[in-house]
């Protein structure tokens, strides 16, 4: 058993249609491999996770069989709904995986490129946004993106990628923290956002990690706290932008 999850909440809204199916089946017996595969063709088949032999890497064996080894978790439920939705940026995102473990074996310490590549796979999203709003993000000006901008979100999307993140949003909490990475707004569906954002990940870029990390609780109309005074106040999460000491 799965658990509950709230299907009005705004992060999971890219995954509804698919996730309320998959969560039926689920609650009607189905392991969440199965679930999953009743949907829809896939890019890859799901597979319970005792299918993973000793020794292989999760990453290699996807990339291999384009089978996905699938615990019956939320964490692995969501994972499930990301692959159907954004199916090619996960087939990017293996492949990357794969190929620095051909080229480098699976070491104690993940490289730069590996350890970039599962931030975003965990806890990424896509922010579609007025270039002032990234302005403000950027420069963790958290007064002025929430509270002098906030009439503006209504022109931003924001879309949780990390299989990680969703499942930790099924119970929310103000210090949930999304890595994200800036997407054109004229890109308007979620399979044309997919196409784009697999394009974009490309090894020497993201090996540097180009991303922004951003309270997703703090997002206008994401959760009804962040509406009283104060909420933004809060520096454990809304931290400022650490300035890099003169050497």
């Amino acid at each position: 058993m799965i658990g509950s999850v709230d299907w009005s909440v705004p992060w999971v809204q890219p995954l509804r249609d698919v996730g309320i199916q998959a969560h039926a089946n689920c609650r009607a017996g189905l392991s969440v491999a199965d679930a999953l595969n009743r949907l829809r063709d896939a890019p890859a088949h799901f597979v319970p996770q005792s299918d993973l032999p000793d020794g292989i890497a999760y990453e290699q064996f996807i990339f291999d069989t384009r089978r996905v080894p699938t615990r019956d978790n939320l964490h692995d439920f969501f994972n499930g709904l990301v692959w159907l939705q954004f199916p090619q940026t996960k087939r990017r995102l293996n492949q990357l995986q794969a190929q620095a473990i051909a080229a480098d074996g699976v070491q104690a310490v993940r490289g730069p490129l590996r350890d970039a590549l599962t931030v975003f796979d965990e806890n990424g999203a896509v922010l579609q946004a007025p270039p002032v709003l990234w302005d403000a993000l950027r420069a963790r000006d958290w007064p002025r993106l929430f509270v002098d901008l906030r009439p503006l979100w209504v022109e931003a999307r924001l879309v949780v990628f990390g299989h990680a993140l969703l499942e930790k949003l099924v119970v929310p909490r103000k210090p949930m923290v999304a890595h994200v990475y800036q997407a054109p707004g004229a890109i308007e569906s979620i399979a044309i956002l997919d196409v784009w954002l697999a394009q974009e990940i490309q090894p020497q870029p993201w090996a540097a990690k180009p991303f922004t990390p951003l309270p997703v609780l703090g997002v206008p109309g994401w959760w009804p706290a962040n509406e009283a005074t104060g909420f933004y106040a809060d520096a454990q999460v809304f931290r400022p932008l650490r300035v890099a000491s003169a050497s």
